[in-house]
C-alpha cells in the first residue's frame, strides 16, 4: 500500500474521526437517540481514524486520487 493521503487530508480525517466518535456520547442530539445513527457515526469515525493512521484510502486508489506529494 502506497500512501495516498497528504498531511492536510490526514489532519482533517483525524479531527472528523474524533468528532464522529464523540458526538453520539457527548452531544445529546436527538439524532443519536437511535442506535442506528450511533453505530453509523462510530463506524465512520473508526474508518476515518484508521485511514489517517495508515495514510492510505482504498477509495482514493479506486478513483485515482492522491493528496500526498511524492
Amino acid at each position: 500500500m502506497t500512501a495516498n493521503i497528504g498531511s492536510i487530508d490526514r489532519t482533517v480525517r483525524i479531527i472528523l474521526g474524533i468528532v464522529l466518535l464523540a458526538a453520539p456520547f457527548l452531544s445529546g442530539m436527538a439524532l443519536f437517540d437511535s442506535t442506528t445513527a450511533t453505530v453509523i457515526s462510530v463506524i465512520a469515525g473508526i474508518v476515518m481514524l484508521a485511514t489517517s493512521s495508515m495514510r492510505f484510502c482504498p477509495l482514493y486508489r479506486i478513483f485515482g486520487i492522491r493528496t500526498c506529494k511524492l
